[in-house]
């Protein structure tokens, strides 16, 4: 089954079935010696596009904020079965012009990552899509609070809710990850991977 590894702040593995690997605004922590076949960066601030830490394997595909908003739209990639749609990201730090986030499907799962934002429009419509994981950041500085991002997950209403992005300048915040008030929330800490597993 796919894996999904916290390297902390908003930085993300996922590991496919078939070994494929997959990077999501890489900067923190470490695990970046698998090559990628995929790198996603949600938008171009340093703590989420350190691209050259990650090995590539031969054919990697990096996708940009610039990728995913080109042609004034939020577009969709199809990577050798693996699906990334950019969503709306945005909020008074970040233009909706220039930041993202993504769902990506794989292995009959899907996970959505915010990127770095506040609560916007689309995220009410994606409670249709039956997501199963959705990552929230929730600073509350440089993003929105925890109890914002407790309001996007219930909106959201994935299986899981992980909150990310914590803290500014560290690479996690387990007693905040603790007292969000989310009923089905995973805490989730750097270093830690997770067997992703579909709905039942």
């Amino acid at each position: 089954m796919p894996k999904l590894l916290y390297q902390g702040h908003a930085s993300f593995r996922l590991t496919a079935d078939d070994g494929r690997v997959i990077y999501i605004d890489p900067y923190a922590g470490t695990g970046y010696d698998r090559p990628a076949a995929l790198i996603l960066v949600t938008h171009d601030h340093g703590d989420h596009n350190r691209v050259r830490l990650c090995t590539q394997a031969p054919g990697c595909r990096v996708i940009t904020s610039r990728d995913a908003l080109a042609g004034g739209q939020h577009n969709t990639f199809d990577i050798d079965g693996i699906g990334v749609e950019a969503v709306e990201a945005k909020n008074l730090l970040h233009s909706p012009k220039k930041c993202v986030g993504y769902i990506v499907t794989l292995d009959g799962i899907s996970l959505y990552h915010t990127g770095d934002t506040s609560k916007t429009a689309q995220m009410a419509h994606l409670a249709e899509r039956h997501l199963d994981y959705a990552l929230f950041c929730g600073d509350g500085k440089f993003n929105m609070s925890p109890a914002e991002a407790a309001d996007c997950a219930t909106l959201v209403a994935a299986r899981h809710s992980i909150l990310m992005h914590v803290q500014p300048g560290a690479l996690f915040n387990l007693a905040k990850a603790q007292r969000w008030p989310v009923p089905n929330k995973l805490i989730i800490e750097p270093g830690q991977e997770i067997d992703l597993v579909a709905a039942s």
